[in-house]
């Protein structure tokens, strides 16, 4: 078992990066800002906050970015949120596009309306029993979801957070939120998966 502190990074290109890294700081773990593709090397896991899906992929592309991030999500954990939850999934709809295809959902983008009509709600989760606070802005909807997939929180009978092994997805904005419980859910997978176990262990009942 490792006794090194962990390093997470935070994909620091587009999206509100800066809350995800004061986020992890208040659960008192070392955050790097990750900006080009070798700050990838040396840290435990990774962040990808939202944003805009297709500006983020085709800055991706331009920049010899992504075959550097789809070997990192194959091999390292990574949480995805909103545009980042699109970023790793197999399949995106409305309109199709590639992505990393670390996590077996199909998400559609834009599926709950424009940024005017984001929201706020209180759902369970399997992270307790306090119900877990979500923010909505532009939200991706997940419509399919393969067998590897812990399903952790719904809204409306849709998936917004979910698992497979050590790839952690919302459709919603955790850092805008004071409840650190998702954060802290991807600082255990982290730590997980450095001691060689990248099981799950919170699916939804």
């Amino acid at each position: 078992m490792s006794t090194t502190p962990l390093t997470i990074g935070v994909l620091a290109l587009q999206g509100d990066f800066d809350a995800h890294r004061r986020a992890l700081e208040r659960l008192g773990v070392r955050t790097v800002l990750v900006r080009k593709p070798e700050e990838l090397d040396g840290i435990d896991g990774l962040v990808i906050p939202g944003g805009e899906s297709s500006t983020f992929l085709k800055f991706l592309e331009r920049e010899g970015f992504l075959e550097k991030l789809r070997d990192f999500v194959s091999t390292k954990p990574a949480f995805g949120t909103c545009a980042g939850a699109i970023l790793l999934a197999k399949e995106v709809l409305n309109p199709s596009q590639p992505s990393l295809g670390a996590l077996d959902i199909a998400i559609r983008r834009n599926a709950y309306g424009r940024q005017i009509d984001s929201s706020i709600m209180m759902s369970a989760t399997s992270l307790g029993t306090e119900p877990l606070e979500m923010v909505f802005i532009r939200a991706p909807r997940i419509e399919r979801t393969g067998k590897s997939v812990e399903v952790l929180a719904e809204r409306e009978d849709h998936p917004v957070l979910v698992r497979d092994g050590k790839i952690l997805a919302a459709t919603f904005h955790p850092e805008l939120s004071s409840d650190l419980r998702v954060h802290q859910l991807f600082l255990d997978m982290v730590k997980q998966a450095r001691n060689g176990n990248a099981s799950g262990g919170n699916r939804l009942e």
